[in-house]
């Protein structure tokens, strides 16, 4: 029997529950243990790792009793990622990272890309480097097969950015065009991970209240992509087979990602984005068995797997893409020399490049003693005069001409000839004008500092009630560019679930403060 295994970890760095209390250093590594000891697998894969191969560490790659393999985004640091640990027992022949060929080495390659001359090599670089492994397996089954297993992280669409979507249609044609050519070489194929899109309305919660649910492209490819058992029509015979339908075809509620912000998980108010996709001939040959691991926390989504009737003949080695084999966890110390090409020189180049360097250096000495000689000491520099004054750096403007001492400037008139005396009314009505202005401001001054200090001893503002249940809300912060960003709210603290339920959020919201 083989066990496959594959979750979207959502960070492989990040420690599960449970593991708080080791060691930071060792905290991950331990982790990782835990999640391969439960998952309990002959091949695991996982997805959007979000590490980069500076920050992995050699307890997190190099697990006891398993080869790994770490494919890292090339677009942007610490984004998406997989990884693959295989039991010694199931050793693969062959790894290599991206559907194109355009990163495989020649050693250890699985090959067979297909006709892919719709692509530009830009496009097929930037497809690549999503990050994704093809693992090449010896199994038995009576008889020796081929087995080449895809673990995919398929790029996410933002609604707001239209290019997103048009970039996943063209990763899933790439998916396509290699996995068929691998077919057509004569391999079984398995295509697992996280395919991001929920393929019917009974892999989606609220697919009822989505506009064009069916219409959607991501959909549509993978219509063409699977075979619908219970269907003899031949639009929908494909070359693979969604294996949990396949064993499950009816079963509701049946996802594997939930919003971790909005707490959905508590009332499973989410949708299936987890595959394993096996070809027809695989899935009604060898497969015992389909399943999902809801309980399994740690994630926003949960573990999926399957169980086949076959056993893997592992490989005397490991491919060159295992991580142990890497510079900084293969125990060899990386010396300067290895980054630097020497220089062939010939003997005439060599003496001329001497002389230079020689004359070069005279010619400074004889530079710096031409200097000392030249610039004078302090003893005779403040002999001949004394400390110069500021304005002696200052000289007159030709264009401006100077005042004479002679000429005397006008006195202004005396104040007391442009000022009439107050009579003292005048200066009694003063005086009580000016005394009311004081009282006003030191009434206006003690307002504010009471005020104040009536805000600063009254705590916090009492946190609001929904409309629904009657229970304390929960604040929030407005994220989404635009005129409200930053802006705080709050809305009913539940879980976000169906309608329907009356446990679930309720539709309250309020701004914390006018605008």
């Amino acid at each position: 029997m083989l066990r496959v295994v594959s979750w979207n970890i959502n960070g492989i760095r990040r420690p599960v529950q449970g593991v708080a209390n080791q060691e930071p250093s060792n905290c991950a590594a331990v982790a990782v243990g835990r999640i391969l000891d439960e998952l309990d697998a002959d091949i695991v894969c996982l997805q959007e790792t979000k590490v980069t191969r500076d920050a992995l560490t050699e307890p997190l790659a190099i697990v006891e009793g398993y080869n790994s393999y770490f494919s890292f985004s090339r677009n942007r640091s610490g984004y998406s990622g997989v990884a693959t640990f295989c039991k010694d027992n199931a050793t693969p022949v062959a790894a290599e990272e991206g559907l194109s060929g355009l990163f495989a080495t020649q050693n250890g390659s699985v090959g067979c890309y297909g006709n892919m001359d719709e692509f530009t090599q830009e496009e097929l670089r930037a497809l690549d480097s999503e990050a994704l492994l093809v693992l090449l397996f010896d199994t038995w089954e009576g008889k020796e097969r081929i087995l080449t297993l895809i673990n995919v992280y398929c790029p996410h669409a933002d609604p707001g950015r239209p290019e997103r979507l048009v970039f996943k249609m063209r990763f899933y044609r790439l998916l396509q065009i290699r996995a068929e050519a691998l077919l057509a070489a004569g391999s079984h194929v398995i295509i697992l991970g996280d395919l991001n899109t929920a393929h019917r309305p009974i892999d989606h919660w609220d697919a009822v209240n989505l506009e064009c649910f069916e219409e959607d492209p991501g959909r549509k490819w993978m219509d063409s992509l699977l075979s619908n058992l219970g269907c003899q029509s031949a639009s929908h015979v494909g070359p693979f087979i969604d294996s949990y339908r396949c064993f499950q075809p009816k079963q509701e509620g049946a996802f594997t990602c939930w919003s971790a912000v909005t707490g959905a998980r508590h009332l499973n108010y989410g949708s299936r984005l987890d595959y394993v996709l096996g070809d027809r001939t695989l899935v009604i040959d060898t497969f015992q068995a389909s399943f999902l691991l809801p309980e399994v926390m740690g994630s926003d989504h949960c573990p999926v797997g399957a169980v086949l009737s076959v056993s893997s003949v592992p490989a005397k080695q490991c491919p060159p893409l295992c991580t142990r084999f890497l510079p900084e966890f293969a125990g060899t110390q990386l010396k300067i020399l290895r980054f630097l090409v020497p220089l062939e020189q010939s003997p005439v180049l060599e003496q001329s490049v001497l002389q230079h360097n020689h004359q070069t250096r005279v010619q400074t000495c004889q530079n710096k003693a031409q200097v000392h000689s030249t610039r004078p000491r302090p003893s005779q520099a403040g002999s001949g005069r004394g400390q110069k004054n500021l304005k002696s750096y200052f000289q007159p403007s030709p264009n401006c001409p100077q005042a004479s001492p002679d000429i005397e400037l006008p006195s202004p008139p005396l104040m007391s000839t442009l000022m009439t005396p107050k009579t003292s009314e005048e200066e009694a009505v003063a005086k009580v004008v000016k005394g009311r202005a004081k009282a006003s401001e030191a009434k206006d001054e003690k307002e504010v500092q009471t005020s104040f200090w009536k805000s600063v001893l009254a705590g916090p503002l009492r946190t609001p009630l929904c409309g629904g249940h009657r229970e304390p809300c929960v604040m929030r912060t407005v994220k989404k560019p635009g005129p409200n960003l930053g802006r705080r709210f709050y809305m009913c603290a539940r879980p976000r679930g169906p309608p329907t339920d009356p446990s679930s959020r309720c539709n309250f919201f309020l701004w914390s403060r006018p605008s």
